[in-house]
């Protein structure tokens, strides 16, 4: 299939989006929203897209930036119960209630990554023991998205902290979201919840990465199969990626068209991801280009979400055009799409292979 350009690294507009504290939830435009504040979910994929940048910018150019944002991770840690605060207003001060599950899930793969891939071995060091403090509260989490981010997060730090407690940690939740599947499994509607909503690739891309790594031919079986179902029902006439639109889609109902997400398309990229380095198949190479693609035009409405040039993406594709906005989750799922994309490209079929059982465990 024809590629998508290319882009270099542009920080432009994550630098307006952050300040002293972190980076900005919203924007109104490109200039942020300080009315909303800091989420510990953007503040985590921030950390992550500072990782990412790392190895192509070098780790100098998003240090202060990864450190900030780690920062701000331990500050939202409350030791009493165990688990990370979410929001915070723009004076620095913490906002009340209950934190999602969400924002634990993100909180703990971000930690994850940083142990294992951080440029900084004093940051990895702080990040491993936040993450270790966090974990007892974090693999309690029920919600399936939140489940597969701490599951993600455990196998990451697995690189490196090698320690009983994440190997019990990534073995339950695996578990857990493996039976989640198989109930659904074989049925026209192979989801574990009765609706599609969001980023509903990434409990296809967490059941994939467990089921390599624990050699399950049964779990990478089921992922695969589930995966190709979401490749094939958002899959335009035309070719391009077509994501279900954030009005959520119940089962045996029509699927929504708007407003399409970039969080569905860097989610399914992700996972097609895993799937190719797997079993080397194209097609999900292809299903990455056509996730990358919807970013610069090849969508729906064939208007450009991402701003390559600021390093920016608009906040969704309504039935009218672009969501103006430029917030937090949507320039950061802009950047981790291409840089993977960057990566696919430049290391082709050389990816290196994930841990775990082999190609042939498909067919056994």
């Amino acid at each position: 299939m024809l590629e998508a350009p290319l882009y270099p690294v542009s920080r432009v507009h994550l630098d307006v989006l952050t300040d002293e504290i972190g980076i900005q939830q919203h924007a109104v435009g490109s200039v942020p929203d300080p009315d909303h504040g800091y989420c510990v979910d953007d503040v985590a994929r921030a950390l992550q897209v500072d990782l990412v940048h790392g190895r192509e910018l070098g780790w100098d150019a998003v240090a202060t930036s990864a450190w900030r944002s780690l920062r701000f991770l331990e500050d939202a840690f409350d030791a009493s119960s165990g688990r990370f605060r979410n929001f915070r207003r723009a004076d620095g001060t913490w906002l009340d209630g209950p934190a999602s599950e969400d924002s634990q899930g993100r909180a703990m793969l971000a930690l994850g990554e940083a142990v294992s891939t951080a440029g900084d071995a004093q940051l990895s060091e702080r990040a491993s023991l936040l993450f270790t403090r966090a974990l007892p509260a974090a693999q309690r989490v029920t919600a399936i998205r939140a489940q597969s981010s701490v599951l993600l997060g455990c196998q990451a730090a697995l690189a490196t902290l090698d320690d009983r407690p994440t190997t019990l940690a990534h073995r339950s939740i695996a578990h857990a979201l493996r039976t989640a599947f198989d109930r659904a499994a074989g049925s026209d509607w192979p989801w574990p919840e009765t609706r599609l909503t969001y980023e509903n690739a990434l409990p296809v891309h967490a059941l994939l990465r467990a089921g390599i790594w624990l050699e399950s031919a049964t779990m990478i079986r089921t992922g695969i199969d589930v995966l190709d179902w979401l490749i094939a029902v958002q899959l335009a006439p035309a070719g391009h990626l077509s994501p279900v639109g954030n009005t959520w889609w119940r089962a045996h109902g029509t699927k929504p068209q708007f407003d399409q997400q970039p969080i569905e398309a860097t989610a399914i990229l992700l996972a097609s991801e895993t799937a190719y380095r797997h079993t080397l198949d194209t097609k999900y190479r292809n299903a990455m280009e056509r996730a990358y693609a919807w970013f610069l035009g090849r969508n729906d409405l064939g208007v450009a979400i991402a701003d390559p040039e600021r390093g920016a993406s608009f906040d969704g594709l309504t039935p009218t055009g672009v969501n103006l906005n430029q917030g937090a989750e949507s320039t950061l799922m802009w950047s981790m799409s291409l840089e993977h994309i960057r990566e696919l490209r430049r290391n082709g079929d050389a990816l290196p292979r994930d841990h775990g059982a082999t190609v042939m465990s498909l067919t056994r």
